[in-house]
């Protein structure tokens, strides 16, 4: 500082203790935080009041220090009098201060009460510094006899200010190291609730696996003696005779396929350039894409009206083809194959109807309802064991947890005690 007592005295080295070793269980830990804290706290109050009522004194000799320079007139009628008014005015703002600014320190009782000595000092010492370290040359030159006093008086004070600060910051990193302990035994309970419902979760869930297993067991046992009778063979070889027979299909599919393929330009020009009405032309759609569909009995005069239609387009030029002769027989052609192809595909779906419905006869609805209820059965099993794992896992994470929350905890205790706590976890 300015003024001159800015330097703190040094600190000595303070002598290594060998800590004593103490285990504890992890609920005393609560009780001997609380203990620390408190006679921390009283330790901290009596600290600071210990230093404050050693300040006091220094205040009321500053305010003395005040009052005598208030009546010293500083011999300025003996000086040049530009610089004598600089010296009256410069007097004038250090007394100004030290009456205003010096103040009566307040009892200390509490914590807070020590908070609001450390401010109040704080105050104190900014103030009358300031001036001082404005009016250095003033008070050092003409003031010389009070100069020395100020300096040692106000050193005292700025290092009593300083103890005081730290041991008001030691405070609160010990109750900052508190608050995060008995957080830490918080978040413990709350683990080990956790874990403790966990475990309930994973032994019900368990005897709910078992139950659903028994239950599988029971429903694949009577699906396997449905499926010994000779009714479910039955069904079985009617099923294959029916998935056999749907091969005829497609035989017959591509042989209509090829032969529609023949004339699929021309019906797909008409079926741009038509007129037809909505069933008509829903008719010729599907001639193109799939004239399987439409080869039934009722829409043969349809078709044939459609082929008829694109066979008088083709003679009369709107529907161009490379070869006309060539095109027009083989629409002929495929007029004559449409009563067979009506036959073959009306045959066809009257035997898949008679083989379904023998089929559908034979079924088992018992089957059918056990079937269901084991995939069901099988969903509640597969979605059980996820719950399992994943419960396992919680308790896994917590036990992780734990120790290194307790870890946390002694290393907090040793930083403001001299006693080296082992936490007992059980």
């Amino acid at each position: 500082m300015v003024f001159g007592w800015g330097k703190k005295k040094q600190e000595e080295k303070p002598v290594e203790e060998i800590p004593q070793t103490k285990d504890v269980s992890l609920p005393e830990v609560k009780k001997i935080v609380n203990e620390l804290q408190k006679l921390r706290e009283s330790q901290t109050v009596s600290e600071v009041k210990n230093i404050r009522n050693g300040t006091a004194p220094l205040i009321d000799d500053l305010i003395k220090v005040g009052n005598m320079l208030e009546k010293d007139t500083l011999n300025v009628d003996d000086i040049d009098k530009h610089l004598a008014i600089i010296v009256v005015r410069g007097k004038k703002q250090v007394i100004d201060i030290i009456k205003k600014g010096v103040v009566s320190l307040p009892q200390v009782s509490s914590i807070d009460d020590a908070k609001k000595l450390d401010n109040s000092l704080n105050q104190i010492l900014k103030k009358v510094g300031d001036v001082l370290g404005r009016q250095t040359r003033v008070i050092h030159i003409f003031a010389k006899k009070y100069a020395t006093q100020l300096k040692d008086n106000l050193e005292v004070m700025n290092q009593n200010y300083s103890d005081i600060h730290d041991i008001l910051e030691n405070f609160d990193n010990t109750k900052s190291n508190s608050d995060e302990i008995l957080s830490s035994l918080k978040k413990i309970e709350n683990l080990k609730s956790t874990k403790i419902e966990k475990t309930q979760k994973i032994s019900d869930t368990h005897n709910e696996l078992e139950s659903v297993n028994k239950q599988l067991s029971s429903l694949k046992k009577s699906i396997d003696e449905i499926k010994s009778s000779n009714e479910y063979h039955k069904y079985l070889e009617s099923k294959k005779s029916l998935d056999l027979f749907e091969n005829e299909k497609t035989k017959i599919k591509s042989e209509i396929d090829s032969q529609f393929t023949k004339i699929s330009r021309p019906l797909g020009r008409y079926e741009y350039s038509s007129s037809l009405d909505k069933d008509q032309k829903g008719t010729l759609s599907k001639l193109v894409e799939n004239p399987f569909d439409v080869l039934t009995p009722e829409n043969k005069d349809s078709i044939i009206m459609i082929l008829e239609n694109v066979r008088k387009g083709i003679t009369s030029g709107s529907i161009s083809v490379k070869d006309v002769d060539k095109t027009l027989s083989q629409i002929t052609e495929t007029e004559e194959t449409i009563n067979g192809f009506i036959s073959q595909v009306s045959e066809y779906f009257q035997k898949h109807q008679k083989l379904s419905a023998e089929l559908n006869s034979l079924r088992s609805e018992k089957l059918i309802s056990l079937e269901s209820e084991l995939n069901k059965t099988n969903e509640v099993k597969n979605d059980l064991e996820l719950k399992y794992e994943t419960f396992k896992a919680e308790i896994h994470e917590i036990d992780s947890s734990i120790p290194q929350l307790v870890s946390k905890i002694e290393k907090k205790l040793r930083s403001f005690s001299n006693t080296k706590y082992s936490v007992l976890m059980s």
